[in-house]
């Protein structure tokens, strides 16, 4: 079992492409039930990634596939993702 602070810095990539999306900076979990509900990534930066942060990405626990020591798998769809990163 893991604890939700040990997702913090863990790098997330979508398995369907290969992308990396970011590190992980916050999870969002059920208070009643003690289940993670999403993983929470920064936004893309605003002035070439240094002054402000857009939206943050959130990505449904649902789509998370695996979990390893430094990495977090995800099966993320291209067009979701696509609105929230400049690829």
């Amino acid at each position: 079992m893991s604890r939700a602070s040990e997702f913090r810095q863990k790098e997330v990539i979508n398995m369907s492409d290969g992308r990396r999306l970011g590190f992980i900076s916050d999870v969002e979990v059920d208070l009643e039930s003690g289940r993670i509900e999403s993983l929470v990534l920064p936004g893309s930066g605003r002035f070439f990634g240094l002054i402000g942060r857009d939206n943050e990405f959130i990505i449904p626990w649902e789509k998370v596939k695996k979990v390893g020591e430094d990495i977090v798998l995800v099966d993320m769809d291209e067009r979701f993702i696509r609105k929230y990163f400049d690829y």
